[in-house]
C-alpha cells in the first residue's frame, strides 16, 4: 500500500490549527509523495507531491495543499474527465482547469490564505476576460467552473466575442500551470466518493469553521460550484425525446383483433350470435418527428449546440424520427430537413444569421405545420411566450442561472 505523504505532513498539520474546515477536507483525500512533476498535482482524490514542494515556505505550502484539497473537494478531476467524454475535441481542457484553478484561488483569498503572486483569481478573469466588474464574494457565489467555461467559450456575435483568447492571456501572464489530471476511476484510489458524498462532507466541514471561528467555514463564503447531486441534460433529453416518439399502436377499424376473430370463428361453428367488432391495433403510419427550433438571436455557443445535436441524431437514428431544423429570430426560415446519419456536416454548413429579435409565435407556427412529436427550442428565453401547443416542448437554455420563467415545458441547462 502506498505510503501517506512524508512531505505534506507538517502543512497538513498546520492546516488543523489555522483551518478546521480544511483539514476535515484533508483527512478525505489521498496524500502521496512522488520523485517528479509540479509541486503538487490532483488526480480523482489523490493529491501528488512532488520535489518542489519542500522548496516553499510553510505559508505557501499550506495555500498550496488547500489549493489542492479543494480541488479535491469539489470534484474538478471526475469533472473535468466527464466534460472530455461529453465534448470530445471540442472540449478545451486548459481553458476549463483555468476555470477551476481562479475559483479556487479566489475562494481560499477571501478565507485568509496565502497563495504565491502572481495569482489566477477569479475577479481578475473576469475582468479580463468579459470585461465584469463583481465582488469576490458575489463571484463566487455567481460561478461555478462550468458555467464559466461555456461563457468563456462563447463566440457568438453579441457575445464575449474573444473572451477565450483574453482568458488564455491572462492565465499566462499569471504563470498558471495546468494542476489537474482527468479522475482514473477506481484504479486511483480503492475507496471512491460520489458527489453526494463530497457534498455531504463539504457542509459538516464548513459547518465546523463556523463553530471554530477560523478559516473558510468562518468566511461565511457562498461557492457556487459546490457539487450538487444533478442528472445530466442529455441524460434528460434523451428521456423526453425517446417518450415522445415512441411508436404506440393505436386502435384501427381497419382490421379486427385476434381475439375479435377468434369470437366469430367460434360463433360461426356452434352457430351462436355474432361477437361486436373489436378493433385491432395498427402502429401510426407516419414516422415521429422531432423540430429543433434554433434562436439564431440568443447565446447559443457552438459546443452546447453541437451536443445537442449530437444527442438529437442519436435519437431520431433509433427511433427512426425525421429531424427539422427552423432557424428563426422574429420570423423563421424555411425548415431544413436533417439527415440523422449527417446531421453534424449540415448543421456546419448551415449559414444561419446571429443577431436581431426573437418572436416565438412565427416559429411554433412553422413547427405545428410539420405535425412534430416533439419541438426543441434552443434559445435563452428572453421573449414573450407565445400560448402552449398541443406538442411537448424542450426550452434548451444556454445558461438557466438565473432560472427564467416558461410556465409550461421542460427547461434544460445547456450549461451543465
Amino acid at each position: 500500500m502506498t505510503r501517506h505523504s512524508t512531505r505534506a505532513t507538517t502543512a497538513l498539520r498546520a492546516l488543523n490549527e489555522h483551518d478546521p474546515a480544511m483539514a476535515a477536507l484533508a483527512l478525505w483525500c489521498d496524500h502521496r509523495d512522488r520523485d517528479h512533476g509540479p509541486a503538487a498535482e490532483t488526480t480523482g482524490q489523490t493529491i501528488h507531491y512532488g520535489p518542489e514542494f519542500d522548496t516553499l515556505p510553510r505559508h505557501e505550502q499550506m495555500g498550496l495543499a488547500a489549493h489542492h484539497i479543494l480541488h479535491v473537494a469539489l470534484r474538478h478531476s471526475p469533472r473535468l474527465a466527464a466534460h472530455a467524454l461529453r465534448m470530445g475535441d471540442r472540449f478545451d481542457t486548459r481553458l476549463w482547469q483555468i476555470a477551476a484553478d481562479a475559483i479556487v484561488n479566489e475562494t481560499l483569498l477571501a478565507a485568509g490564505y496565502a497563495i504565491p503572486r502572481p495569482a489566477l483569481t477569479l475577479t481578475g478573469l473576469l475582468a479580463k476576460a468579459l470585461d465584469t466588474t463583481a465582488a469576490p464574494r458575489q463571484a463566487l457565489a455567481d460561478w461555478d467552473v462550468d458555467r464559466l467555461y461555456h461563457r468563456l467559450r462563447d463566440t457568438t456575435p453579441g457575445g464575449t466575442g474573444d473572451a477565450q483568447s483574453r482568458a488564455l492571456s491572462y492565465a499566462t501572464a499569471q504563470g498558471f500551470q495546468p494542476d489537474l489530471q482527468p479522475d482514473t476511476g477506481p484504479a486511483d484510489t480503492t475507496d471512491q466518493k460520489t458527489e453526494a458524498d463530497w457534498h455531504r462532507h463539504l457542509s459538516r466541514a464548513l459547518e465546523a469553521g463556523r463553530t471554530a471561528g477560523r478559516g473558510i467555514g468562518a468566511a461565511g463564503l457562498r461557492l457556487a460550484d459546490i457539487p450538487v447531486p444533478e442528472t445530466p441534460w442529455e441524460v434528460i433529453l434523451r428521456r423526453l425525446l425517446t417518450r415522445a416518439t415512441l411508436d404506440r399502436p393505436q386502435p384501427s377499424h381497419r382490421r379486427p383483433a385476434r381475439a375479435f376473430i377468434a369470437a366469430m370463428a367460434q360463433a360461426q361453428a356452434q352457430g351462436t350470435p355474432e361477437p361486436a367488432f373489436q378493433p385491432g391495433n395498427a402502429r401510426r403510419s407516419p414516422a415521429p418527428r422531432v423540430v429543433i427550433a434554433l434562436d439564431t438571436s440568443s447565446s447559443i455557443t457552438d459546443d452546447a449546440l453541437s451536443l445537442l445535436m449530437a444527442e438529437v441524431a442519436a435519437i431520431a437514428r433509433r427511433t427512426r424520427a425525421e429531424l427539422h431544423l427552423i432557424p428563426f429570430d422574429d420570423a423563421p426560415a424555411p425548415a431544413v430537413k436533417l439527415d440523422p446519419v449527417t446531421a453534424a456536416a449540415q448543421l456546419r454548413a448551415l449559414n444561419a444569421p446571429r443577431g436581431g429579435g426573437t418572436a416565438f409565435a412565427p416559429a411554433f407556427a412553422a413547427a405545428n405545420a410539420l405535425n412534430p412529436s416533439i419541438l426543441i427550442v434552443l434559445t435563452d428565453l428572453e421573449a414573450p411566450l407565445p400560448d402552449r401547443p398541443r406538442f411537448p416542448v424542450i426550452w434548451a437554455v444556454p445558461d438557466a442561472r438565473p432560472a427564467p420563467k416558461a410556465p409550461w415545458g421542460t427547461i434544460l441547462d445547456l450549461a451543465r
